[in-house]
């Protein structure tokens, strides 16, 4: 399963349902950007340090931007962003979801429920 930033963001404040969500899944998966919007949040050097460190101890592939992922992520912004809204960050995640066959689990579905082709997992943080 590839995870959004947002769920990240719950996992790594230990709230209890992504906690439970990452840990179900046996294969867990970053697009190289959500890395990126992690460690663009960290507050320190040592933050951004202890964010990969706890990324690596806890098995997750990061899956870089590839061409391939590229060309996907143009289609969707040339189709959704002035249609949508639709976002760079959120387009590359999605390729990447989309091109790795994983299933992408997100707290926010309206950003990404019109791309053809990807499947979703609905996160809820509560």
């Amino acid at each position: 399963m590839m995870f959004d930033t947002d769920v990240m963001i719950w996992f790594l404040r230990r709230r209890p349902a992504a906690v439970l969500l990452v840990d179900r899944e046996p294969l867990r998966r970053l697009s190289i950007v959500c890395l990126m919007e992690l460690l663009q949040g960290a507050k320190s050097k040592r933050e951004a340090a202890e964010i990969r460190r706890f990324l690596r101890d806890n098995d997750f592939d990061i899956v870089p931007v590839d061409e391939s992922t590229s060309h996907a992520a143009l289609a969707f912004i040339e189709e959704h962003a002035q249609a949508d809204g639709l976002q760079i960050p959120d387009a590359l995640i999605a390729a990447t979801a989309l091109q790795t066959g994983d299933v992408l689990a997100t707290a926010s579905v309206r950003h990404f429920r019109r791309l053809h082709g990807l499947e979703l997992k609905h996160f809820r943080p509560d």
